[in-house]
């Protein structure tokens, strides 16, 4: 298959400083982290990753890991973070530690920290999360006076660290609903700065655990406050199916007031991070070799039932039956309730972005030694090789500042990597011609021709499919690129939806096989050094794909998937470490990374 001619550092230069009147620019960051003021964090190890060590650490200087007390750096820093610990109880596991007056009046509060000084902060943190699984807090270790103190130290941390041009510090949070230990976990941040930030208290679980609840008071606050919010769900994969319902948490059927008010808040989700990848699963893609990637078997739980068994897939988990469920719902109501862009990040809770294999320090800083990652449970049967070093989010933006930044994930006109900052542009419309894939200025005609990944086709002109133009080059840094593909979802005569992959550019001129597949990539790593080479693959492929199968009658929505050739995973990197077989951390050996665009839709009209 035809590889761009256009070199690495090329591509690089007309993408990210100046692509013409859309003017764009490729930004990195990490929508997900924890600190120390989250309590499973502190509890679990991470007694010392403040809010500043967090932005720092992403600004590339060196700090210090809790649990090691190794001196580490990211390899790469990061544009943009949203420190995002979890509403409830923040604060209060440092706050026992230290003694603080105003939960030693309490009889849980002395109870608390006599345990979490006596080593026995797992059993604190089960208390906690049982009580937060049940929506029932404990009013001593839950006051607004609490809440409110520790929410006015996260924002000032966030204000030191803003620098807008050269680097974001975004305000956010984690409201973190578990019913019955089923994820369905949102994201917060706002634009706005710390004197509307300061107006407000954070939304929690233990004000209620309900999605319409929670937006519901996103709608108030914006009104009262003038702060505007994007909202991000996440880890859909351990939501037994809510994530992408079709009734509301009452049982009553998805409405259009529903939707609506979903997707003013939420433009984007979470597709994979540290707890797995939630873009599909192979029992509901059993056609798509590739959907069997960092799959997280675990709902949190504190119990034996935490474990989800393997042949359970609920269709309302992973993205991709998202997509195609949000079709069906939009064919019923008028509305599309899960019309979601894509990113990634990470959700560590050692304070550090880390989403490099060769490079990552663990979900909590407990795992952040490789020693402990087979013997340490972080919860109930869950481990540290069982994380992934996973993900960021990839940010097309006019400019490095809050709003910026924020206006991009209202637009959808982001991207998730499960690690790599592989570059992607992804157009759709209905003029492109093939050569303009190896044009020089390919945003310039993406933008002028077509619309950007997160947009909207409509109208068909008669006789034409839509194409797409698309363009993607390897993390400096990472391995080659194996291929892109095209993941298709539309809804066919009957309104039922569809889903088909595509391979539409790959390297080494390998042909696709009689039976429509084409032959992996091959492998160079080398199990004794986790040493690869590149050899095989390309540094960047770019095609222009004309759906071969469109009907213009039906809805669709098409996003780009971009994998590399194998590398290690984060556990074989431990395993050679530690002198043990690979296979023994019990996961894939090696893996292909990826990329996922945001979704392009196209509405008959």
């Amino acid at each position: 298959m035809k590889k761009s001619l256009l070199s690495i550092a090329t591509f690089i230069a007309i993408s990210s400083v100046n692509v013409g009147a859309e003017e764009t620019q490729l930004l990195w960051g990490d929508t997900h982290l924890h600190t120390n003021l989250s309590p499973d964090a502190f509890i679990k190890g991470n007694t010392t990753a403040t809010p500043d060590d967090s932005f720092n650490f992403a600004k590339g200087a060196p700090v210090i890991d809790a649990n090691s007390r190794a001196k580490i750096k990211i390899d790469t820093p990061l544009d943009f973070l949203v420190v995002t610990d979890h509403a409830e109880y923040v604060g209060i596991p440092k706050m026992l530690w230290a003694g603080d007056e105003r939960l030693m009046k309490s009889k849980e509060g002395k109870r608390f920290a006599k345990m979490i000084k006596g080593g026995k902060g797992t059993q604190v943190f089960v208390e906690l999360l049982a009580t937060a699984n049940s929506g029932k807090p404990i009013d001593a270790l839950n006051s607004d006076e609490i809440r409110k103190s520790v929410w006015s130290d996260s924002v000032a941390a966030a204000e030191r660290h803003n620098d807008p041009g050269k680097f974001t510090a975004f305000i956010g949070w984690e409201w973190s609903s578990i019913p019955n230990g089923q994820n369905l976990h949102r994201i917060v941040f706002t634009p706005q700065g710390g004197d509307v930030a300061n107006k407000f208290i954070p939304f929690s679980a233990f004000d209620s655990d309900i999605e319409t609840d929670f937006w519901t008071w996103l709608d108030k606050t914006s009104k009262e406050t003038g702060a505007d919010f994007v909202a991000i769900p996440h880890n859909g994969n351990i939501s037994n199916g809510l994530m992408f319902p079709l009734t509301d948490r009452a049982g009553n059927p998805i409405t259009k007031k529903y939707a609506n008010q979903r997707m003013r808040w939420e433009q984007v989700i979470e597709m994979t991070q540290i707890k797995g990848d939630s873009e599909t699963h192979p029992l509901l893609s059993p056609d798509d070799e590739f959907a069997d990637f960092e799959t997280f078997d675990h709902l949190l739980k504190t119990d034996d039932s935490a474990i989800v068994e393997r042949g359970n897939a609920p269709v309302g988990s992973y993205t991709r039956s998202g997509l195609k469920r949000g079709l069906e719902l939009e064919n019923k109501i008028g509305v599309n309730p899960f019309k979601y862009g894509m990113i990634g990040a990470t959700d560590s809770h050692a304070g550090y972005s880390s989403a490099e294999e060769n490079n990552f320090w663990g979900k909590f800083s407990q795992d952040s030694i490789p020693d402990n990652k087979k013997d340490v449970d972080l919860l109930p049967g869950i481990y540290g090789w069982d994380m992934s070093a996973s993900g960021l989010s990839a940010v097309w933006a006019k400019e490095n500042t809050r709003q910026s930044i924020t206006d991009a994930f209202k637009r959808r006109e982001v991207y998730g990597t499960s690690g790599p900052r592989i570059s992607l542009r992804f157009f759709g419309g209905f003029e492109f011609k093939q050569a303009d894939a190896d044009a020089k200025n390919i945003a310039d005609i993406g933008y002028k021709t077509g619309v950007p990944m997160g947009g909207d086709l409509a109208n068909a002109p008669k006789g034409k499919a839509p194409s797409f133009l698309l363009h993607a080059a390897k993390d400096p840094k990472d391995a080659n690129l194996d291929r892109v593909q095209i993941v298709k979802g539309w809804l066919d005569t009957q309104g039922v939806s569809q889903e088909k992959v595509f391979d539409v550019v790959w390297s080494d001129n390998r042909k696709v096989a009689a039976n429509g597949k084409l032959p992996a990539v091959g492998s160079t790593v080398d199990l004794k050094t986790g040493l690869y080479s590149n050899s095989i693959g390309a540094s960047q492929l770019s095609t222009v794909w004309k759906d071969p199968e469109f009907d213009a009658s039906q809805k669709a929505f098409y996003y780009a998937r971009v994998l590399q050739i194998p590398t290690p995973r984060n556990s074989t990197y431990d395993a050679i470490a530690l002198g043990i077989a690979p296979k023994e951390t019990g996961h894939d050996v090696i893996i292909q990374e990826r990329a996922y665009s945001s979704p392009i839709w196209y509405t008959p009209k």
